[in-house]
């Protein structure tokens, strides 16, 4: 591979459709507006008993925190402003069940390390990126859903051969996001990886191609988002070794909303949208689509 070719790929990964395309097109091989599904909102929908709900109301519109880096996820185009992704359209199409109009959802980029502090601070409604359930965040934030099972694996340059999976990588440089739960897994399971951290995905994509580490570990949603914008470059190796369910976070102290979200998961499922907009956003990753657990609707607390 070129030097030149390899700085190609990093630009075209960083600045997207700023680099690779005309202003305001759409990201390399992602889906264009009008391919993307319409969210039918619940009228006069109502929930007094959810604080946030009332604050997003006074306010007339849904904030919700998100990924900006993760191809067919989350990802920000930024030459238009515009968000992208299957995350993108699991919290429009939460939004108009919960009687906003998707089109008004202002989206806030918030990295791995900040989602508790952002629920908790009231920074922002609901939380939609990756966000993996688990026990511990549970003390932190309310959890809806799972709406997707993904699991950890391994991205590496085309041009890799030793490494096929977690037991490869003794010796290896290996970069996940701080705060994530990709991260916390290796360093407690695989000590022996030189692990390294930065605040987004998308840095330890850039290192990888130009020979910075040797790996970049999370889920291979995220992974096989990557891969698919550069195959010649980049591929996604072994088989899943974890099991993460996705769920939308919500201020731990509401459980009406987590109900409520609860609720429109099950629905938007039920209906087919949750079907169409994987169709044409992960699933343009070439992934095959995992059908969600079901729902944890467990007792308020």
């Amino acid at each position: 591979m070129s030097h030149t070719r390899k700085l190609l790929a990093v630009l075209c990964l960083a600045l997207l459709a700023v680099a690779c395309g005309k202003e305001g097109s759409p990201p390399v091989k992602g889906p264009r507006p009008d391919q993307l599904p319409r969210y039918r909102v619940v009228p006069g929908f109502s929930l007094p008993e959810s604080a946030t709900w009332q604050k997003a109301k006074r306010r007339g519109h849904l904030v919700v925190g998100a990924k900006e880096d993760q191809p067919y996820m989350g990802e920000k185009d930024p030459a238009s402003g515009r968000y992208s992704g299957f995350d993108i359209e699991i919290a429009k199409m939460i939004s108009a069940s919960l009687g906003f109009d998707p089109a008004s959802v202002q989206f806030r980029t918030i990295a791995s390390a900040n989602r508790e502090t952002a629920l908790q601070n009231g920074q922002i409604d609901y939380y939609v990126g990756t966000y993996t359930i688990n026990d511990k965040r549970k003390k932190l934030v309310g959890f809806a859903g799972p709406y997707y099972l993904a699991g950890q694996s391994l991205l590496v340059r085309t041009d890799e051969k030793d490494i096929n999976g977690p037991d490869d990588l003794a010796g290896k440089r290996v970069c996940s996001a701080a705060g994530s739960t990709p991260y916390q897994r290796i360093d407690a399971e695989h000590p022996e990886a030189d692990l390294v951290a930065y605040d987004t995905y998308s840095v330890c994509v850039d290192n990888l191609l130009t020979y910075q580490v040797d790996a970049v570990t999370t889920d291979d949603t995220i992974l096989m988002g990557y891969a698919a914008k550069v195959p010649e470059e980049m591929k996604v190796v072994g088989e899943p070794f974890s099991e993460e369910p996705y769920g939308i976070g919500v201020p731990r102290p509401d459980n009406a909303l987590r109900f409520a979200v609860d609720d429109a998961l099950a629905a938007r499922q039920k209906s087919g949208d949750w079907q169409r907009a994987y169709d044409v956003t992960l699933g343009l990753s070439g992934r095959k689509a995992t059908p969600a657990p079901p729902i944890d609707r467990y007792p308020a607390n």
